[in-house]
Formats: structure tokens, C-alpha cells, sequence
């Protein structure tokens, strides 16, 4: 043992943070008052932490084999350095990519995907309320000025969304995977759209529906409780949206997920995926034991696709991308803001954790989430995880359509509508609502 607390306190030693350990027996390594402090009751932990293996050292915070003192911030800062290297190594081997592609078509099935997405998003409402914005955006914000608040760039982000996909009064809009109805809302009040949203989750469903009565939106905007494969595709929509959800969707079904998509959405119509990517090609999922433990307690069956694959499998479906805007930095800020809202009220958190089940349920759920957070905000800063959006058309094969020559819809091949002066839309003045 005294060779492997060497080891570590070598580590420690190269930290940018002073980082102390409490060992099994009273025994203590690093210094006293250190930003940090991780206790641990079993030895195999300190084995786990000397071979930087950061995702099992989370499963082991989680099942309260190691305990923590300090701030998630701090404790990100240190884990960084305590990698062995990076953890986006890619593996391109073509039995590697077999073997991937039968995990995820084994992971996908209808009633597999549903169980995945109730498993996280059906943990609890009131939990997720306490560390999200008014309206539970739970994806990227999109900060166009730095000064705003989280729920400012949230609405920002909504507006940058809606904006880019040139929504108009009367138009059919499908949002795939609609959450709490943030978009769904902000299409149907201040842009005046037919809004249809889905999502596999029974507590959103169920929220939503009570949002749209609550708002007198009935007969302008529906939420319905359907997996994107068994969506009607007699009627088209003019505009689609898929924030955050084709994560879920796997590696397999992503040539069958926007063939569905092209089938859904009318000839010159517009699609914006809004959704994290890879950190490079060929990485299925975090090393370092972070891609398991993400599997294991958040989000079992989510696998992640460098966007050159996502533009290809696009591309492979008949539709035109457009443009593509990189928001990595913005999920960081957007991430630790979320961690930040979850760490200022965590004895509240438990308690709402505990009404949905037992005292020690809700401990673990409550210690994985704020790993979670704290960890992915790291990961994107890091770069090691991404997040686009792809906007795409379904060409209508008319050279006439649009407002030059050649582009088969309505977009216009510039991106200068999307960033106009709008007198409508500012931090403290949203976009008044159409009626």
C-alpha cells in the first residue's frame, strides 16, 4: 500500500489544486485545508484513482465507496489532470464498428427505447425544476450575449431555433422530442405555428398536456405519447425540429431516423438537429470509465456520432444541410449553470428525490446527477464532447422555389436573416406573442 499512496501523492503533487485524501485506517495523504478533499473505505477506490480511471471512481462516489468535501468545479479541475490521456481516442477498426453496430441495434428496439427514456427523464418533475430554467429547457442555451442569465440565453436559444427554421404563421411544426414544451410554447405563442410535439416520456407527456390547456392552446398545439417511428406521415409538416433527443436515437437507426424525418417533412421544407456529437471520429463514448458510468446511472442506450457521420447519414437520406453552427462552449456555460443551480440546494433536491422513492434511491440518483452535470460541463469544455446544429431542406426538385435560382426551398443561401435586428426579440422584451 505504501507504494500506491506514493504513487498518488505524486499525482497530487502535479495537480493545479491541492487535493487531500482520507485513507481507510485514519491515515491521511495530500494537505490539510486543500480545495478538495475524497475519502475513501476501500482501497480498491485508491487503485481506481492512481489508474485515473475517472468513471469508476464516480460509480464509487455514487454507492458511497468514496465521499467527497468540496466544490464540483474544483474537483473537475483536478479530475482532469488525474486522466492517464485522452479519453476521445478514436477506434476506427472495421470489427470494432461490427461490434458497435450490433450493441446499438440490440439497444434500440421501440420498447427498449421508451423504458431508456422514462428511466431518465421520469425521475422526477419537481427535481428537475429546481436546476432548470422557468420554462425546463433541458438542452444547450444559446448565450448571444454573454451578460445573460440562463434563462435568457434559453430563450435565446429558442428564438435563435425558431428563427433559423423561418417559422410562420399557420405553418405545421413537429417538435421530436418535445420535453417540457419549451419550444413547443415559444413556436405556438410567438411565431404562430400549428404545433405537434412527441416524446416517450409519460411525466412530460403529462405536463405538457396541462401547459397547453393552462394556456388556452387547445386545437393549436398537441403533445402525444409516440416513438418518431410510428409518426403519420400522410399530412407533412413545413418545419421539424430535433433538440437534444437523437442521442437516444443509436448508431444503428440514424439512416432510418432521418429517412423518416425526409418522409415527415414536406418537399422544400426545413429540419434543424439541435443534438451533442463526439469529440472525434470514431469514438462511440467517453473513455475512462466516464462513457459507462454515464450508461450505467443517466442515460442507458445514448450514443454519441462525430457530426461528419451525422452529415453523412443526412446527406444519405436525400436532404441538403444547409448550415451547421458549432455550440459547444455554450452547453459548458449552460451545464455549469444547471450544476451550480443543482449544488446551492442539494438538501432540497433529496427531499424531493425522496418523495418519489426510498431515503437511499434517492441519495445515489442525487450524488450521480451531480456528477453528471459537473462532469459533462468538463467534457465540453474540454472538448472531448460537442454540440450542433444542423439545419437541412428536403429539396423540391424546383429550380423556381426560393428566393434565388436553384435553391429548392425557401432558404435563402445567406445567413443574414437569422442575425436581423428584431425589434420584437431583445433580453428584457421577448418576442410578443402572436394571436
Amino acid at each position: 500500500m505504501d507504494t500506491l499512496i506514493r504513487k498518488i501523492e505524486s499525482q497530487l503533487a502535479a495537480l493545479p489544486l491541492p487535493v487531500a485524501l482520507k485513507l481507510p485506517g485514519e491515515r491521511r495523504a495530500g494537505p490539510h485545508g486543500a480545495a478538495v478533499t475524497l475519502g475513501f473505505t476501500q482501497w480498491s477506490s485508491l487503485s481506481t484513482l492512481a489508474r485515473g480511471q475517472i468513471g469508476k471512481l464516480a460509480e464509487d462516489f455514487v454507492e458511497e465507496r468514496v465521499q467527497l468535501e468540496g466544490r464540483m468545479r474544483d474537483l473537475m479541475a483536478a479530475a482532469v489532470h488525474l486522466l492517464p490521456g485522452s479519453p476521445v481516442d478514436s477506434d476506427t477498426r472495421w470489427w470494432t464498428q461490427l461490434l458497435r453496430r450490433a450493441k446499438s441495434l440490440a439497444a434500440h428496439s421501440q420498447h427498449k427505447d421508451a423504458q431508456q427514456i422514462q428511466f431518465h427523464y421520469d425521475v422526477s418533475d419537481d427535481f428537475y425544476a429546481l436546476w432548470l430554467d422557468e420554462r425546463r429547457v433541458y438542452s444547450c442555451a444559446y448565450y448571444s450575449d454573454l451578460a445573460m442569465t440562463l434563462a435568457q440565453a434559453q430563450e435565446s436559444k429558442l428564438d435563435h431555433i425558431c428563427r433559423k427554421l423561418m417559422l410562420a404563421p399557420g405553418e405545421r411544426f413537429l417538435d421530436i422530442g418535445a420535453g417540457w414544451g419549451g419550444l413547443l410554447m415559444w413556436a405556438a405563442e410567438h411565431y404562430g405555428v400549428n404545433a405537434t410535439g412527441i416524446t416517450l416520456s409519460k411525466n412530460q407527456h403529462a405536463y405538457v398536456n396541462r401547459l397547453i390547456a393552462d394556456r388556452g392552446l387547445a386545437g393549436r398545439v398537441k403533445m402525444e405519447l409516440c416513438d418518431y417511428r410510428d409518426l403519420d406521415e400522410t399530412q407533412g409538416f413545413h418545419k421539424i425540429a430535433s433538440v437534444g433527443m437523437f442521442e437516444h436515437v443509436g448508431q444503428a437507426n440514424m439512416p432510418a431516423y432521418f429517412a423518416k424525418i425526409r418522409r415527415l417533412l414536406r418537399p422544400g421544407g426545413l429540419v434543424l438537429n439541435h443534438g451533442i456529437t463526439a469529440g472525434s471520429v470514431g469514438a462511440a463514448q467517453l473513455g475512462a470509465g466516464m462513457g459507462d458510468f454515464i450508461e450505467k446511472y443517466i442515460f442507458p442506450g445514448g450514443e454519441l456520432l462525430h457530426t461528419s457521420q451525422v452529415l453523412h447519414d443526412l446527406a444519405v437520406a436525400g436532404m441538403e444541410m444547409v448550415d451547421t453552427e458549432n455550440l459547444r462552449p455554450h452547453y459548458a456555460r449552460t451545464l455549469w449553470a444547471w450544476s451550480d443551480a443543482l449544488e446551492a440546494q442539494l438538501p432540497e433536491a433529496r427531499r424531493v428525490l425522496e418523495t418519489t422513492g426510498n431515503a437511499q434511491d434517492a441519495a445515489k440518483v442525487l450524488r450521480a446527477y451531480r456528477l453528471y452535470l459537473a462532469g459533462c460541463a468538463m467534457t465540453f469544455e474540454q472538448g472531448w464532447t460537442s454540440l450542433h446544429q444542423i439545419l437541412a431542406t428536403r429539396p423540391d426538385g424546383d429550380l423556381h422555389t426560393g428566393p434565388m435560382t436553384g435553391a429548392q426551398s425557401s432558404y435563402p443561401f445567406n445567413r443574414s436573416y437569422i442575425y436581423e435586428p428584431n425589434p420584437c426579440f431583445t433580453n428584457s422584451n421577448p418576442r410578443r406573442p402572436v394571436t
